[in-house]
């Protein structure tokens, strides 16, 4: 096995377990602070609060970290992301209103760092050919972290409508120790050579931007420019699914009485199923990789835009529009049905590899140039979308977060489409371009030879 995939396997499994702490932990936020007020009244943090925290600090972090990465590589600005994503952790050991908007802020400014330097880390270790199978690949290896920590929840919440303390601290001792693990896997990733002028003396590869300034003037640049404006439309739509997905529908679910008797142990079934269908799509999408850049990324993205839009429907019939406030007994047009939640869960997760999958191979094979700035501009936006939906979702029923959706899902699939139909058109004229030139030196070197022998 080549020594750069072998890095991309290291990242991922690094990814795998931060995550299976972070996302398990984002999707029972909401459930479980609400458990934690109920036992300490002078507790009153919220879930969708500190979510939305988390995502505003990404986004405005995000314009520094291409400055950041120039000076630590993209190694270091991932282990001091993931620091920052066990401290996080370790925090609800300790719960505290003020500790946790605390936390949220000082995670929000290391998701910043571990993305940026992992969108990076993966353009580093991938080129043309094997940039869409290196994505799938890492996508579905992150993703095994909701499958594997939700399904731990699931165990733990078995039988309980109220998450007691004992059970929390399980829950949280747990994810501390499994993010460790991400971590030790992430300080074995190795330094990745592309070209020496790129290199420091350790060998590690910086960016292409001379200086913290020049990259902060680079990142500004790139997101003036057509196709990543365009792009950032579909950014904005993946952003606000994200919160959706990750925070919004399990605790959704959860809050649906008529469910049944075991509606909180729903919640972690649900991540289990969202995570189902993002590891299916990243394999399946890392299988078909080095067949995109034949087909083109849009099918994908078409396909998880109809996918979508079929489960948003779905959703809308089965949970009571006001699920996301908290508790309730109110129904939707049908009785709510466990198996449909479950499947639109995995509905969820499939579409969303779909859209994530491709944006993370259009920013690799478009902008290797210059990925740090690339990927701090996705994460920028996306995690602006994701926070403003964070703090909406308190307040806007159900039905109003799917229409939003829909019309987000509708509007970047188009951005996405377009930006990839006018790339192959300018890949297609190049290539006519050098064809043009290779006849035209052909015809001067023939007319030469005839000259020479006349």
């Amino acid at each position: 096995m080549e020594r750069k995939f072998i890095n991309v396997i290291l990242l991922g499994f690094g990814f795998m377990f931060v995550f299976t702490a972070f996302q398990t932990m984002g999707n029972i936020e909401k459930t479980i602070l609400d458990s934690i007020s109920q036992d300490d009244s002078s507790f009153t943090g919220d879930g969708y609060t500190s979510l939305a925290i988390i995502y505003a600090t990404l986004a405005i972090c995000n314009w520094m970290a291409p400055s950041a990465i120039t000076i630590t590589g993209p190694r270091g600005a991932m282990l001091i992301g993931a620091f920052t994503y066990l401290f996080f952790i370790v925090s609800f050991l300790f719960p505290r209103t003020w500790l946790l908007y605390a936390a949220s802020v000082l995670i929000g400014a290391g998701a910043a760092a571990i993305w940026t330097g992992q969108g990076n880390y993966l353009t580093l270790n991938s080129d043309a050919d094997t940039i869409s199978r290196n994505s799938g690949v890492f996508w579905a290896m992150l993703q095994c972290s909701l499958f594997f920590g939700n399904l731990f929840v699931y165990i733990k919440f078995q039988g309980k409508n109220h998450i007691d303390k004992e059970t929390r601290n399980v829950v949280f001792g747990a994810l501390t120790g499994i993010c460790v693990v991400g971590i030790v896997f992430l300080l074995l990733l190795r330094p990745t050579r592309r070209t020496p002028s790129l290199e420091d003396a350790k060998g590690e590869v910086r960016t292409v931007e001379e200086g913290p300034m020049e990259a902060f003037k680079g990142a500004l640049k790139l997101f003036c420019t057509r196709d990543m404006l365009l792009l950032s439309i579909t950014f904005i739509y993946t952003g606000v699914e994200l919160s959706f997905l990750s925070g919004v529908y399990s605790p959704s679910i959860g809050f649906t009485l008529a469910m049944g008797d075991n509606a909180k142990q729903l919640v972690g079934l649900s991540g289990v199923f969202i995570g189902v269908g993002e590891v299916l799509g990243g394999a399946l999408f890392g299988i078909l990789g080095t067949k995109t850049t034949r087909w083109g990324r849009d099918p994908i993205v078409i396909m998880g835009y109809l996918i979508h839009l079929c489960c948003f429907f779905l959703i809308f019939i089965n949970l009571p529009t006001t699920a996301p406030f908290g508790d309730t007994s109110d129904v939707s047009y049908i009785n709510p049905s466990q198996y449909l939640a479950m499947f639109c869960s995995f509905l969820l997760g499939f579409g969303d590899a779909c859209f994530n999958t491709q944006i993370y191979s259009i920013l690799g094979g478009n902008y290797s140039d210059n990925s740090t700035s690339a990927f701090a501009l996705f994460k920028f936006t996306q995690s602006m979308a994701a926070a403003a939906c964070f703090f909406y979702s308190s307040q806007a029923y159900l039905s109003v977060q799917l229409i939003i959706l829909g019309i987000l899902a509708s509007m970047g699939t188009a951005a996405f489409c377009r930006v990839e139909w006018a790339g192959r058109q300018r890949a297609r004229a190049a290539a006519l371009e050098a064809i043009d030139d290779k006849i035209n030196t052909a015809e001067h070197s023939l007319a030469d030879n005839a000259l020479h022998y006349d």
